[in-house]
C-alpha cells in the first residue's frame, strides 16, 4: 500500500488571499532572458473542495505553488525515499505536464500526457538529482471543455524508519478562541487524526480554554486524544517543556509537534511533517514555515540561522524575509529552489522526534525568547539537524504591529541571547555578541528608550547570577520586568481622547514614502555615535522638566538615527493604539550607560568561567526531573 507524503490540497475557506500558495495564478517563464507571462486561470471560484479544482476550457493552471509542488531536494537529502509517485485523478479533456527544477530554479519538462473523460494518471519520478535543490510540480491545460482535478497525491513505496504516532503540544496564554479553532481544524482532518496519539493543550492563562464556547463540542469529538493541562504561566518554554515531558511517557508517540496558540493551522502540514519524520534516515527536527496571519501570502522566513560572530538569529539571507507570494511565486523565485539548511526553527510550528528529547532534554527554563534557537543549536551539537520544510506551514500573528524589543520582553531578548551564547558560541570571549548587544543598548539610550535599556541591564545581572536560579525565577521574571515600567513614563500609551496627551509644537513629521537609506554606516556611524553619546551626556534636562515635544513621528518614521537629535518627541505606538512620549533624562542616561558598559565588561571578563558553569548545568536544568519541580511550583 503506497504511503501518502503529501496531498494536493486547496483552501477550505475559499480565501482569495491565500490562493497563490496553492495554485499559481500568474505564472511567468523566461524566454531568451526576458520574462514572459503564460496564460493562467487560477481563480478562487474554481476551487471545488479541499481536494479538487477546475481549469476552465482553453486555460492553463500551474501547481508550482508553495503547498502543492513537491520539495524533492529535501526528501532526497534527508529521507529513505528514492522515488516518488504522482497520482492525479481528473475529469474532462486536457493535458497534464510534469516539470522539475534544479537548484538554480531552471524549469525542465519531465513528462506529459493527454487526458479525457474520467482518468487516473500516474507518474513515476526518481529522487536522484536534487542534492543541491529542486522541486517537482505539474500543470493542467484544459482542452475544449473544463478539466477538473478531483484528487492528487504524492506517494511512495518506501518503508517507515520510525513508524510511531504524533503528539501535539499546544501552549496558550489567554488565547482560548484561537485554541478552540485549532482543535476544530484538527478534528475535521481524518487523515491527520489517524496519526495523532495525544494533543497536550497546556493552558497557562486566566481565561481558560475549557470555558470557551465550542470547547466542549470539539473536546467530545477528539475524545481521549485531547488532554488539557492547566499550570501557572511559566512562558512558552514552560508550556512546551510540559508537552515534551508528557510525550516521553507516551509509548505510541515517536514525534512531538509544538505549535503556538495565535495561529491558523493548515492541518495537511502536520501530516507532511509526520511522514517526513517517519521516513528520515536519522532523526531530524522538522520545522514549519510561518505566514503572516493578517497578510496571508507573506512568508516570515525560509531558513533561519544563528550567525556565529554576533551570535544573532535571522534568515540565512535577507531576500527570504517577508517574501510575498502574490508578487513572486515558486517559479518566479530562483533562490527558493536551492535547498537551504537551518540552525533552528521557531516554535510556532516545530516537530521534534521523541528520541531527540530523550537525549538532549527539554527547553531551557528561560520563559520566552531564544528557547527555540538554543534547542536547535543544542540538537545540532548532539548530531541532530533541523529542516525548515517547504510545504509545511501555518499562519501566525506577525510582529509588525508589535515591538517586543521595547516592551517587557527586552529583558529576555538580552539575557537569553547571552545565555545561549555562553552555551554554544565557539568565539573567544563571545566574539562580537557583547559588542553587538552593547550597540543596541546605546541605540536605545540615544532614542530615550530607558525602560528597554533598564531591562537589558537587568538581563545582564541575571546572567552573572549564573544558571542555578533560572528555574526558581521563571515565574517571577516576567511580572518583575513589567513592574519596572512604572518607573519609566515613556511606557505610557496616550490614547485618543486622553486630556493630557502631549502635543508637539512642530506638528507631525512628514511620512516617509520610500525606504530610508540615509542611515550612517562605517566611519560615519562611529562619528555619529560618539557625537550623540557626548551630546546626550551633557544635556541637563530631566524627564520631570516635561519639555514640550518638538515633533511627532509615526512609529514607522521614528528612525534610530533621527530621534537622537531631539530632546523630546512623540512617537506612535507599534500597534497603532496611541502615542508615546519620549523625553531625555540625564540621570537615567548616565546611570544606564555606565551600568550597561560595566556589566558587559564583567560578562566578557568572566566569559570562560560563566560558559563552563552554564554548560555544566545544562543537562540538569533541562532534565525532566528539574522541570517537574517547576511544573509543581517547586
Amino acid at each position: 500500500m503506497p504511503t501518502t507524503l503529501q496531498n494536493v490540497v486547496f483552501p477550505i475557506a475559499k480565501d482569495p488571499d491565500v490562493l497563490p500558495l496553492y495554485a499559481d495564478a500568474e505564472t511567468w517563464t523566461t524566454v531568451r532572458g526576458r520574462p514572459v507571462r503564460l496564460t493562467q486561470n487560477a481563480h478562487i471560484d474554481n476551487v471545488l473542495s479541499r481536494s479538487s479544482s477546475r481549469v476552465r476550457a482553453g486555460h492553463r493552471v500551474s501547481y508550482a505553488s508553495y503547498f502543492n509542488a513537491f520539495p524533492a531536494a529535501y526528501w532526497q537529502r534527508w529521507t529513505v525515499v528514492d522515488r516518488v509517485r504522482l497520482t492525479l485523478r481528473t475529469e474532462g479533456p486536457g493535458t497534464i505536464i510534469v516539470y522539475r527544477s534544479n537548484a538554480s530554479g531552471v524549469q525542465q519538462r519531465v513528462d506529459s500526457r493527454p487526458v479525457s473523460g474520467s482518468e487516473e494518471s500516474v507518474f513515476e519520478l526518481p529522487l536522484a538529482s536534487f542534492n543541491d535543490g529542486g522541486w517537482y510540480w505539474f500543470d493542467l491545460i484544459a482542452g475544449d471543455g473544463d478539466l477538473v482535478l478531483e484528487h492528487g497525491a504524492w506517494t511512495t513505496d518506501a518503508e517507515f524508519v520510525s513508524p510511531g504516532k504524533l503528539s501535539l503540544g499546544l501552549t496558550t496564554y489567554n488565547k482560548p478562541d484561537y485554541c478552540v479553532a485549532t482543535l476544530a481544524n484538527i478534528a475535521d482532518d481524518d487523515a491527520l487524526l489517524e496519526g495523532i496519539d495525544r494533543i497536550f493543550l497546556v493552558d497557562q492563562g486566566t481565561r481558560k480554554v475549557r470555558d470557551e464556547p465550542g470547547f466542549d463540542a470539539v473536546a467530545a469529538r477528539l475524545g481521549e486524544r485531547l488532554r488539557v493541562i492547566e499550570q501557572p504561566n511559566i512562558g512558552g518554554s514552560g508550556g512546551f517543556s510540559r508537552s515534551m515531558a508528557e510525550t516521553l511517557e507516551r509509548e505510541e508517540t515517536d514525534f512531538l509537534l509544538l505549535i503556538d496558540d495565535d495561529i491558523a493551522f493548515e492541518t495537511e502540514s502536520a501530516l507532511r511533517a509526520l511522514q517526513f519524520g517517519r521516513l528520515s534516515r536519522t532523526p531530524v527536527i522538522v520545522g514549519g514555515h510561518m505566514f503572516d496571519l493578517l497578510d496571508k501570502p507573506v512568508l516570515h522566513a525560509w531558513a533561519e540561522v544563528v550567525r556565529p560572530e554576533p551570535f544573532m538569529w535571522g534568515p540565512s539571507f535577507e531576500e527570504q524575509h517577508r517574501h510575498d507570494f502574490r508578487k513572486r511565486n515558486l517559479r518566479q523565485t530562483p533562490w527558493m529552489h536551492a535547498r537551504l539548511d537551518a540552525d533552528y526553527n521557531g516554535w510556532w510550528m516545530c516537530m521534534i522526534p521523541k528520541r531527540v528529547i530523550a537525549e538532549i532534554g527539554l527547553s531551557l527554563p528561560v520563559f520566552i525568547k531564544w528557547d527555540d534557537a538554543e534547542y536547535g543549536l543544542r540538537a545540532q551539537a548532539a548530531g541532530y539537524r533541523t529542516v525548515s520544510m517547504p510545504g509545511v506551514a501555518l499562519w501566525h500573528v506577525s510582529w509588525l504591529d508589535k515591538d517586543d524589543s521595547q516592551d517587557w520582553q527586552a529583558f529576555f531578548h538580552t539575557r537569553n541571547r547571552i545565555i545561549a551564547g555562553l552555551l554554544h558560541s565557539d568565539r573567544p570571549r563571545s566574539g562580537k555578541l557583547l559588542q553587538n548587544s552593547g550597540r543596541q543598548d546605546i541605540k536605545k539610550l540615544l532614542n530615550m528608550q530607558y525602560y528597554a535599556t533598564q531591562l537589558a541591564v537587568d538581563g545582564m545581572r541575571s546572567v552573572l547570577r549564573g544558571p542555578e536560579g533560572l528555574h526558581d525565577a521563571i515565574a517571577q521574571d516576567m511580572p518583575a520586568a513589567r513592574a519596572r515600567a512604572a518607573d519609566f513614563p515613556e511606557t505610557r500609551v496616550y490614547r485618543s481622547g486622553d486630556p493630557d496627551t502631549p502635543v508637539a509644537r512642530g506638528g507631525r513629521a512628514l511620512p516617509r514614502l520610500k525606504r530610508a537609506r540615509d542611515y550612517p554606516t562605517g566611519l560615519r556611524l562611529g562619528v555619529f555615535t560618539a557625537r550623540m553619546v557626548s551630546e546626550h551626556w551633557r544635556r541637563a534636562e530631566s524627564e520631570r522638566d516635561a519639555l514640550t515635544p518638538e515633533l511627532e513621528y509615526a512609529k514607522h518614521d521614528a528612525l534610530w538615527w533621527k530621534i537622537p537629535a531631539h530632546r523630546s518627541v512623540v512617537v506612535g505606538a507599534a500597534d497603532g493604539s496611541g502615542k508615546m512620549w519620549y523625553r531625555h533624562d540625564r540621570a537615567k542616561f548616565r546611570r544606564l550607560l555606565r551600568e550597561a558598559r560595566e556589566l558587559a565588561g564583567q560578562i566578557e571578563k568572566n566569559w570562560d568561567r560563566l560558559a563552563a558553569e552554564y554548560r555544566a548545568a545544562l543537562p540538569r536544568i533541562t532534565s525532566v526531573e528539574e522541570w517537574r519541580k517547576t511544573f509543581e511550583g517547586r
